[in-house]
């Protein structure tokens, strides 16, 4: 992904940063001429603003409030030229996009065009796209191929510096997000995301492999010890999805395969981590982890290889059959409560703001789970058993 330090790096003639340095980490997906409001009828969430002074749609007080205005709406930078370089911007439009942590660059008007830089940027996006392609390409042969044979794996190692003497896993981002009344709006949220995620991952310090497929994104990396990759793709996801500008519209997690030495079973690696996609939110996750790997199944993935599925069921049927009677008919959620006041750490504060309930509602719940089934809630051993029950019967329905 391209970046306004990329801009920067391009040293065009006539184009200079003024201000707004700490915000050049802005991804850039593409170039937009600013002209008529409204803006968010033109203007994709990335790009970068191009406007012109020319005293008549635009003198440097209309090109202030656009600039504040176009920053609301997601640009990654802002470029202003005046025509006949007839005055320069003034202090508080810098000292504004120095708070606004916006790149804001001055171009001379016998400097480059905005064709110029239009042009330039459009070949930097063409040029990553490329090489990312390239490598998805790879990576999806290396997963998906019929004939992975030794030529095939040394040319990948020389190309990418993968060392496949040791132990690699496949991770798969899994994006989750919700949708508004604007659905186009939606899609620019969305690919301005991934856009971003996309740069985060291609800059991580480990160089994984790297590719978008079928709406995910599918990571090959080396399984370290020390789970540095893990811990490493952990921050990314957490600081990604903590950005106010997705508006907590947008949320990813990782899902992690088995590592493997032999390449010929990083296409097993991936579907272990395919498999436990639709059910990462059955497991408890009181932590809110962002990477979950497939041991993260436990015994689940045992019982339902054994053939005694209909064993398991039942025992489960039986333990949880008061509750989900009592749920049915008095259309109350004390399974549900069960679960949450696990993830919560028993927890009745923090069980009751995640359920939406007061206190008093809670302890009447739990009052009740404990006079159905005849146990109290400090019997942590009886307390797993009712856990497991559930997330069984949650899972094995997805079977």
């Amino acid at each position: 992904m391209v970046l306004c330090s990329d801009i920067k790096d391009l040293r065009l003639d006539g184009v200079e940063l003024l201000a707004g340095e700490a915000g050049l980490n802005r991804s850039v997906s593409w170039t937009y001429i600013v002209q008529t409001r409204p803006y968010e009828d033109h203007m994709n969430k990335g790009n970068f603003a191009l406007l012109v002074v020319d005293y008549v749609r635009y003198d440097i007080t209309e090109a202030y409030e656009a600039m504040i205005e176009l920053n609301e709406l997601g640009i990654s930078g802002f470029a202003v030229s005046v025509i006949d370089d007839k005055e320069e911007l003034p202090d508080y439009m810098l000292k504004k996009a120095d708070e606004l942590e916006l790149p804001l660059f001055f171009v001379r008007w016998e400097g480059a065009s905005f064709v110029d830089i239009a042009q330039s940027i459009g070949h930097l996006i063409t040029e990553k796209e490329f090489k990312n392609k390239r490598e998805g390409d790879y990576l999806y042969n290396l997963l998906f191929g019929y004939d992975i044979n030794e030529r095939y794996i040394e040319k990948i190692s020389k190309q990418f510096g993968v060392n496949f003497t040791k132990p690699y896993r496949v991770g798969i981002i899994v994006v989750d997000r919700k949708y508004g009344i604007n659905l186009e709006q939606d899609e620019h949220y969305y690919e301005y995301y991934t856009n971003s995620l996309q740069h985060q991952v291609s800059n991580m310090e480990s160089h994984p492999m790297f590719m978008a497929f079928l709406n995910k994104f599918v990571l090959l990396f080396e399984a370290k010890e020390n789970k540095a990759v893990e811990h490493e793709i952990e921050k990314i996801l957490e600081k990604i999805d903590s950005d106010p500008r997705f508006n907590k519209q947008i949320k990813s997690m990782c899902i992690l395969g088995a590592a493997y030495t032999d390449p010929r079973k990083f296409g097993q690696s991936y579907q272990e981590a395919k498999s436990l996609i639709s059910r990462k939110d059955l497991l408890p996750n009181p932590k809110n982890k962002k990477v979950l790997s497939a041991s993260s199944m436990g015994l689940y993935k045992y019982l339902f290889n054994s053939g005694n599925q209909s064993e398991i069921l039942k025992y489960c049927n039986e333990r949880l059959r008061r509750i989900e009677e009592y749920d049915h008919a008095n259309g109350t959620f004390l399974q549900e409560t069960l679960v949450e006041y696990f993830m919560h750490g028993f927890s009745n504060a923090k069980t009751a703001e995640a359920l939406f309930i007061h206190r008093n509602s809670l302890q009447h719940r739990l009052d009740k789970i404990e006079e159905l089934l005849d146990f109290e809630l400090n019997d942590y051993t009886e307390y797993l058993d009712l856990l497991n029950c559930i997330l069984v019967k949650r899972i094995m329905y997805l079977q």
